[in-house]
């Protein structure tokens, strides 16, 4: 099967936004780095692409200028099994970034991520429509999820 590896367009902070995140992701790692040339676009010498793993998914961060900027049209989720994963990646990410609600943040470089507990989606399309109802009203009530109090509101509780 094809492998798809996503690419994202910074202006000019590829090498940072690469380093940064895998500092944040175990099992992360810079497989490569390449530079413009004298035929550009991009100034001969300065860093064009760097190709990074986090926790084995293959990336490509490119410095292509201020053309494009991120959206939360796209973003990453990280499915997290406890809340101190909830906890971790939500702090580590939202650190010179930008939280929103419903788990969803921008970290510093603009990027959206979605900060979610593993079983979210199941509280949400819970058999029992209330259920469900109660899991959502609470999810919308937050920024950085919390995954007791979510089980907590679809009970009831």
């Amino acid at each position: 099967m094809p492998k798809i590896t996503p690419w994202l367009w910074f202006d000019t902070e590829a090498e940072q936004a690469a380093n940064f995140y895998i500092s944040i992701f175990k099992n992360s790692r810079i497989v490569s780095v390449s530079h413009y040339g004298e035929a550009g676009p991009g100034l001969a010498g300065t860093v064009m692409t760097v190709a990074f793993e986090l926790d084995g998914q293959p990336l490509v961060a490119l410095n292509g200028g201020p053309e494009f900027v991120f959206s939360e049209a796209i973003s990453f989720q990280i499915d997290c099994e406890t809340q101190d994963e909830v906890d971790y990646f939500w702090t580590s990410l939202t650190d010179g970034g930008t939280p929103s609600q419903c788990g969803w943040l921008r970290d510093k470089f603009g990027l959206s991520w979605q900060v979610a507990p593993r079983g979210l989606e199941a509280l949400l399309t819970d058999p029992d429509p209330k259920r469900a109802q109660r899991a959502m009203a609470a999810m919308l009530n937050m920024g950085k999820l919390d995954i007791g109090a979510l089980r907590r509101a679809a009970d009831g509780a």
